[in-house]
């Protein structure tokens, strides 16, 4: 089975909605609550699941991308894409303000959060994911122009009959994150190579 093509956000499931949130002509404009967050254990020893999350349900396989402008101030302010199956095995990617950078951040759980950072030389306030699932693999690409998508993430993902798949914003320490999410797009499965970037 492969996802339904072009299945809009306005099919989406809110998880955890925003108080201000706008949805208009494919775009979601929304603000972050206070003290927002998806994390599970793994060095503070806390598990939050509290960060918003619009959710539209796939098959067992797709490729998602969609685009991403966020105005980030403060510690942990993140915005970008999420997978989810449930509150143990997810993966959200895209933005986070980390030691005082916008660093280009994915975290991984499987019953337990690991975090991978690195420095993105492009615009941070406007860029795109993707991310492509498949047989038992989840792979994470970014672009700063979406003609190039160089690849961030290859990781093992457990294999479901469904999941749920869209953009995701947070912010840790305070609320007030504005982002606009566009250009959404959720297709079966690419079919790339690894390293066909286009």
């Amino acid at each position: 089975m492969v996802a339904s093509k072009n299945t809009a956000l306005s099919q989406g499931t809110w998880f955890n909605k925003p108080k201000s949130v706008f949805q208009e002509a494919g775009k979601v404009i929304l603000e972050t609550d206070e003290k927002t967050d998806f994390w599970r254990e793994t060095f503070y020893g806390f598990t939050r699941d509290s960060g918003h999350f619009l959710g539209v349900q796939t098959d067992s396989a797709f490729t998602a991308q969609v685009r991403i402008q966020g105005s980030y101030e403060s510690l942990y302010d993140q915005a970008g894409i999420m997978v989810r199956i449930d509150d143990g095995h997810w993966l959200k990617a895209g933005i986070e303000i980390s030691d005082g950078h916008a660093m280009l951040s994915s975290v991984l759980t499987n019953g337990r959060s690991d975090w991978s950072t690195a420095i993105y030389d492009k615009n941070p306030k406007d860029f795109w994911l993707r991310v492509t699932v498949e047989k038992g693999v989840l792979r994470l690409q970014v672009s700063s122009d979406k003609k190039t998508w160089p690849l961030v993430r290859l990781a093992p993902f457990p294999v479901s009959d469904h999941y749920f798949v869209g953009p995701m914003a947070c912010t840790p320490e305070r609320g007030g994150l504005n982002v606009t999410f566009s250009e959404w797009s959720l297709t079966s499965p690419l079919g790339k190579a690894l390293h066909d970037l286009s």
